[in-house]
């Protein structure tokens, strides 16, 4: 028998407007007037058709972009939001940590809180004084609990409201997001706490941004976009679904934002006119770019005896892209072009951070490279095997030059693209190939032990 079971699930929302500033969602109801008093534009659907079960003992996990829908969910199934439409089942005791400090009351102390807590939970008093010495202990509050809450951080909520909860000993424990304020050394005792429920086969539901955790404890998941199960099933295959889902809309709005700059680039050129030249690097044929400012102006210069018509930016597959993964390559691939035949010609490539600091840079004369004649159209592709970037938006400098510098045709931070990873948290500029050595006195966990 499932320990949740939803079927046909929906849940709306009634937009604030001034046309119904006085009218609830409660009386449009009572009224019978809901959806014709409502323009379709003053709803808001949290959630559309969800049906899924949760089998017992079952870790379930919930994944999804923010106002996907996740935390409304959760908290239909623990009772405190009812669905417009469909219906919800469960069995046994819910325990339900879905807003930090939820049920709190700021003015009176953590003991008092505890107890209104755990009989709001279903506990009566006597079983909160044989749990409560227990539930403090764990929280790490034994100095601090006769103190109001108000005087809390948000550490000490998260880890008094989430002692509470697992402490009355719940069939179905309900988690949204609740390790995201905990600290290095606590949150490992909470999914020390979630792994020993699994063993005792209790039902969870936990919601997190944190995917490697939730591929690590979770027997099912589901992915919601926009209020609709995009897919349900094993982790890791659901998981990369939605990693993939994030990478093609990042695509996208990085395609939007530099269609919008490079429109009003072009706006402001023709009120303008061309821009300053600004001269090679006597090395690498590529300058580095003045301070990056807002409202900057990109540059193109040169006679273009030698042009470069087009750019563009592909994975190593060949697919057009402008988002990367660290562990990504990339091909720069641009097309040229000679009016009349050369003898003398350099092609230059160079990278720059959203600061300006020039993260790599070289040429086609630096590589040794002798140029020997090029006439007509032709193509180049400067090919990287492997970024190992940080996360963060960067700018190429692409240029065709002679060996003393003179520029044919020169691009300074015309091309952008973003390199996202939520799995990597390093600074600087590069990420650099390494490996750590310890001597027998110095230790630590392997590196996969329930990364928070």
């Amino acid at each position: 028998m499932a320990a949740i079971e939803l079927d046909g699930v929906s849940r709306v929302y009634q937009k604030y407007s001034s046309r119904h500033r006085f009218q609830t969602f409660k009386s449009a109801m009572v009224r019978g007037n809901l959806f014709g008093s409502l323009k379709a534009n003053e709803l808001v659907t949290a959630l559309s058709d969800i049906s899924l079960q949760v089998e017992k003992g079952e870790t379930f996990g919930l994944i999804g972009e923010n106002g996907s829908g996740k935390s409304t969910l959760l908290k239909i199934i623990a009772g405190i939001a009812k669905p417009t439409v469909g219906n919800v089942r469960t069995e046994g005791k819910i325990s339900a940590l879905i807003e930090l400090g939820a049920g709190f009351h700021p003015e009176i102390s953590g003991r008092e809180n505890v107890f209104i807590n755990g009989i709001m939970l279903g506990l009566t008093k006597k079983e909160i004084g044989r749990k409560f010495e227990e539930i403090v202990r764990f929280a790490e509050l034994e100095e601090f609990i006769d103190a109001p809450v108000k005087t809390y951080s948000s550490g000490m909520y998260m880890r008094l409201g989430f002692s509470v909860a697992i402490n009355v000993n719940p069939d179905i424990l309900l988690t949204d997001e609740v390790l995201s304020v905990g600290d290095a050394a606590f949150v490992p005792k909470c999914l020390d706490k979630i792994d020993d429920f699994r063993r005792r086969k209790k039902t969870i539901v936990f919601v997190s941004h944190d995917l490697d955790t939730v591929k690590k404890i979770c027997d099912r998941v589901a992915w919601i976009k926009n209020g609709r199960i995009q897919m349900l099933g094993e982790p890791k295959r659901t998981v990369d679904a939605y990693l993939q889902d994030i990478a093609a809309k990042q695509e996208e709005d990085f395609q939007e934002r530099h269609a919008r700059t490079a429109s009003a680039t072009a706006g402001l050129s023709a009120t303008t006119g061309s821009s300053a030249m600004i001269g090679p690097s006597a090395t690498t044929g590529l300058s580095a770019p003045p301070a990056f400012e807002e409202g900057r102006r990109e540059n193109r210069w040169g006679k273009r005896e030698v042009e470069i018509r087009r750019v563009v930016l592909r994975g190593l597959d060949g697919a057009e892209k402008h988002v990367f993964h660290p562990e990504e390559g990339m091909a720069v691939e641009l097309d040229v072009a000679a009016v009349s035949p050369v003898e003398d010609f350099v092609f230059g490539f160079g990278v720059f951070n959203s600061l300006g600091t020039a993260c790599y840079g070289t040429n086609t004369n630096i590589e040794d490279l002798e140029p020997k004649h090029f006439e007509g159209e032709g193509k180049v592709v400067f090919r990287i095997e492997r970024l190992n970037l940080i996360n963060g938006t960067y700018y190429l400098d692409v240029a065709v030059h002679k060996r003393d510098g003179y520029p044919y045709d020169y691009h300074q931070n015309l091309y952008s693209f973003l390199v996202s990873s939520a799995a990597h948290k390093d600074v600087g500029i590069s990420r650099l190939s390494h490996a750590w050595e310890f001597s027998p006195g110095i230790t630590f966990g392997p590196p996969d032990k329930k990364k928070p």
